[in-house]
């Protein structure tokens, strides 16, 4: 078994240099493994599966390949595309995760994580999670009309770049005893996740956490071949 993971892409229309980079990656880095893990935030926005735009028709295209290539894909909502829904993932032949995600390969047992909820310093912002993963709040976001949808996000987005342009860096990070304690509640060793953008493979304890790049300038992706993770580069 093995397996490659990414996060934090945050791909968006108005960036096609990243979204060439992607490109690039799934044909030179993906072939070889038998599964590929996105884990969050593949898109800087998502407001409904029903925005079919061309650059997203663009992005089902180089993703829907990777499966028709014998790559099982699977894919996990991030704090930019937790809309994310199973059209989508119909659409590139991709498995949709929860939030927590056991990856087990052979006698290894992998948790992965956006890593969102990790960051349990910053109270603003678990709120603000709650509130929009709220299955009310989706079904009234859903039922307004696209223009209205691509406006209310963003404003969200403005807000939230400007919070966190005021925001301490150790608030954003991950909270040391959540970690221990979602490893604790999974009996797991080992976990993967992105969203904090600080590629890193942190020991704490009889723990080994690898912490996934953002994709604004080298990336730090994550391999995993016969149980053993990998932190690499492009």
């Amino acid at each position: 078994m093995s397996a490659v993971l990414i996060s934090d892409l945050h791909l968006h229309e108005s960036d096609l240099a990243l979204y060439d980079k992607f490109e690039r990656f799934l044909s030179s880095k993906v072939n070889g493994f038998d599964n590929l893990f996105i884990l969050g935030d593949l898109f800087e926005t998502w407001i409904g599966d029903d925005n079919e735009s061309e650059f997203n028709k663009n992005v089902i295209e180089i993703l829907k390949k990777v499966s028709t290539d014998g790559i099982k894909v699977f894919l996990m909502h991030g704090n930019r595309d937790f809309l994310i829904g199973e059209n989508f993932c119909s659409s590139i032949k991709a498995k949709l995760l929860s939030d927590y995600h056991i990856y087990e390969d052979g006698a290894s047992k992998i948790l992965l994580l956006h890593g969102d909820t990790l960051c349990t310093d910053d109270v603003r912002y678990q709120e603000f999670r709650k509130l929009v993963r709220d299955k009310s709040w989706r079904d009234d976001f859903l039922s307004k009309s696209l223009q209205e949808r691509f406006d209310i996000a963003s404003g969200l987005r403005e807000m939230s770049n400007e919070e966190t342009g005021n925001k301490k860096n150790e608030i954003m990070d991950v909270n040391r005893e959540s970690v221990l304690k979602i490893s604790s509640e999974f009996s797991i060793n080992k976990m993967i996740h992105g969203h904090t953008h600080r590629p890193f493979i942190h020991k704490d304890e009889n723990l080994v956490r690898v912490v996934l790049s953002d994709w604004e300038n080298e990336v730090n992706y994550a391999t995993v071949i016969d149980g053993e993770i990998s932190l690499e580069t492009f």
